[in-house]
């Protein structure tokens, strides 16, 4: 008579359940173009992003029931930072063959000036990178980005504050040059 009683209350709960699974496969489905574009900053290779959102979303979805609510995007993005880490730590115990970068002075200015940002993107340590393009690319807030890199939010902003006089030097350097060779 017990079991019969609680009957209704299980079938509530499943139904509770269920919306939530729903919600939170909405917003993880919602999150993969913003996935998509930092993994490919990240990464600089679409066939290697695409692999790293898989098996973020892979990763999420297996350990739904693990997530303990708050912000669905700060946790993808830290499931994908630590998968892309976890990446760079076996590629450096294997030799590297860099790609050679197109120098095409036909290419037009705006091509040019993206590879010369993205040649600049390259020359970042990882943590410098990872924080820049979540601030800029991402748009998300220092404190976001410190809960994603699981360090103080100080170091975040030193991060970001080199990152960004890097790559301005690096643009101007390329430029300088440029001017002097005319």
């Amino acid at each position: 008579m017990l079991g019969k009683a609680f009957a209704p209350d299980q079938d509530l709960v499943t139904s509770n359940d269920l919306e939530a699974m729903t919600a939170f496969r909405q917003s993880v489905e919602a999150m993969i173009p913003a996935l998509r574009r930092y993994a490919r900053a990240l990464a600089r290779d679409a066939d290697i992003a695409d692999d790293l959102v898989q098996d973020t979303l892979v990763r999420a979805l297996r350990s739904e029931r693990l997530f303990l609510g708050g912000d669905v995007r700060s946790w993808l993005y830290t499931i994908l930072t630590n998968l892309n880490k976890n990446r760079r730590r076996s590629l450096a115990r294997r030799p590297q063959f860099m790609p050679l970068l197109d120098n095409n002075p036909d290419a037009s200015g705006t091509e040019a000036e993206g590879r010369d940002i993205a040649r600049a993107l390259a020359t970042l340590v990882e943590e410098q990178r990872s924080v820049l393009l979540l601030v800029m690319l991402e748009g998300l807030s220092y404190r976001e980005v410190a809960d994603i890199q699981g360090v103080p939010i100080g170091t975040v902003m030193s991060r970001l504050a080199r990152a960004r006089a890097h790559v301005k030097a690096s643009l101007e350097g390329e430029r300088t040059a440029l001017r002097r060779v005319k």
